[in-house]
């Protein structure tokens, strides 16, 4: 994870997030909404306590998480679940359990970030590039 803490990844692209969020049962206006903005992503870490911050226009939002250790998230949509976030290499999968279980692969490199969001039989890639 080294070079990849710290940076901001701007959406540059995204497949399938309207049937991702419609299955989840996201509604039609919270919807319309998450899909016009381009959230920017950064990851930090310290003395082994990570933070998340997506941060939009429309919403922001930041988790904070020990590698492992499942944790109660509130998500940008409002849903409440419980969630564990582990870390493979450069690839940060974080699983939230609710009504529904999610599974999100957010894989870093030094210039992007790949999101791999899944639920059911839905799966939905969002695209970040790092930003200057």
């Amino acid at each position: 994870m080294e070079g990849i803490l710290g940076k901001r990844y701007k959406l540059q692209s995204s497949d399938k997030f309207d049937e991702y969020m419609k299955t989840l049962g996201v509604s039609l206006v919270t919807r319309k909404m998450g899909a016009s903005v381009n959230p920017v992503v950064e990851l930090t870490e310290s003395d082994g306590t990570y933070t998340l911050k997506t941060t939009s226009p429309f919403k922001s939002s930041e988790i904070k998480f020990k590698l492992g250790e499942e944790f109660e998230e509130e998500t940008p949509d409002g849903r409440k679940v419980k969630s564990v976030c582990t870390l493979e290499g450069n690839k940060l999968l974080h699983i939230q359990k609710g009504e529904k279980e999610t599974t999100i692969e957010r894989e870093f490199s030094a210039t992007e970030m790949k999101a791999v969001m899944k639920v059911d039989d839905i799966v939905c890639t969002r695209v970040y590039t790092v930003q200057n």
